[in-house]
Formats: C-alpha cells, sequence, structure tokens
C-alpha cells in the first residue's frame, strides 16, 4: 500500500529544504569556528547555537516528510564557503544564506497553496515566521556592525559586540517546540 501523501514535486521540494537548512546549519558552524580561531567567543557562541537551530529545522522537514508517507533522501552537503574576512563579511554572508532559505520556503508555499495540499501548506507557515525573525535579526547585526564602523570597526567596538552576543540568554525556544500559536 502507498503511503505517501505528498506529490513527487513537493516531496523533491521538501527534500531540497531540508538539504539547505543541512548546509545552513555547517556553514553557521563553520563560521562559527572561524569567530572563536579570531577570539569572538560570543559571536562563536551564538553562531554555534544558530547552526543547532538550523539543524534542528533540518530535522522538522525530515520528521514531517515521514510523517507524510514518504521516505525522505539525505543528499551529500556542499562545503561551506571560505572563511569570512570580517565580522561584517560574516553576518553579511549569513543574511544572504537567510535570504536564499527564505526563497526556498516560500517556493513550497507557492507549490503547496497550487497543489492544494493544505497540510503541507500548513506546516510551511511556521517557516514563513521563523524565515522572518532570521532575517530580521542578520539585518539587526548587520545594523549594529554598520554603526561600529563597518568594516573598518575598531576592535573596541567588536569586542562589545561579541560581549553582548555572549550575553544573549541561552533559553532559545526549540525549533520542535513552537508552532503557529506558540512562538
Amino acid at each position: 500500500m502507498n503511503r505517501n501523501r505528498l506529490s513527487q514535486t513537493l516531496l523533491t521540494g521538501l527534500n531540497k529544504q531540508m538539504t539547505q537548512e543541512a548546509l545552513a546549519a555547517q556553514t553557521y558552524l563553520s563560521f562559527a569556528v572561524w569567530a572563536a580561531d579570531e577570539g569572538y567567543n560570543g559571536i562563536a557562541n551564538f553562531l554555534f547555537r544558530h547552526a543547532g537551530e538550523e539543524r534542528t529545522h533540518m530535522m522538522k522537514f525530515l520528521q514531517y516528510i515521514i510523517e507524510r508517507g514518504a521516505k525522505p533522501v539525505i543528499e551529500a552537503v556542499p562545503k561551506p564557503q571560505s572563511d569570512p574576512e570580517n565580522v561584517q563579511d560574516c553576518f553579511e554572508r549569513i543574511f544572504q544564506q537567510e535570504v536564499g532559505n527564505t526563497k526556498g520556503v516560500y517556493k513550497l508555499v507557492k507549490m503547496s497553496f497550487e497543489e492544494e495540499d493544505w497540510a503541507t501548506w500548513h506546516f510551511m507557515q511556521w517557516f514563513v515566521q521563523e524565515q522572518t525573525e532570521e532575517e530580521a535579526l542578520a539585518l539587526h547585526l548587520l545594523d549594529k556592525i554598520k554603526v561600529a564602523g563597518g568594516k573598518d570597526a575598531a576592535a573596541e567596538a567588536l569586542y562589545t559586540l561579541d560581549r553582548d552576543l555572549a550575553q544573549l540568554p541561552d533559553e532559545v525556544m526549540l525549533a520542535q517546540s513552537k508552532t503557529t500559536r506558540n512562538t
């Protein structure tokens, strides 16, 4: 008996987004290692935590595909980009990565709407909200870096940013416990 409740198009798209989330996790991880190596332990902690969050996003896709009776396809994840040149470059690249994730999410929302797959459309609404938050956070950090001097930010300003990111609470709500009502 075929238990799959996803069209091949949506299954392919969900698997692709799952792999994109895995790449995002690896990128955050790679940039966290760079930040730690540069002595920015607060920034590194922030990035390590976001690597975990992206991995949780990947797992949400994997679990959803299984719940809909289909089989996830685990693909190889490309090697993350080269190390950032500086803190501004780091967060600019993170912002661009989040914009890419948002485009993938929107594509899946549109596909699920067109196919009238309301379960998938509903599932994707959480990611729409999450991506709005992720992009806003990246832009907020870029604004702070700009005020600090951008690529030419003084060491004292970067120290303050690093300290501020280190002091963010670790009580971040895990993605699997968030719903459209509980964010």
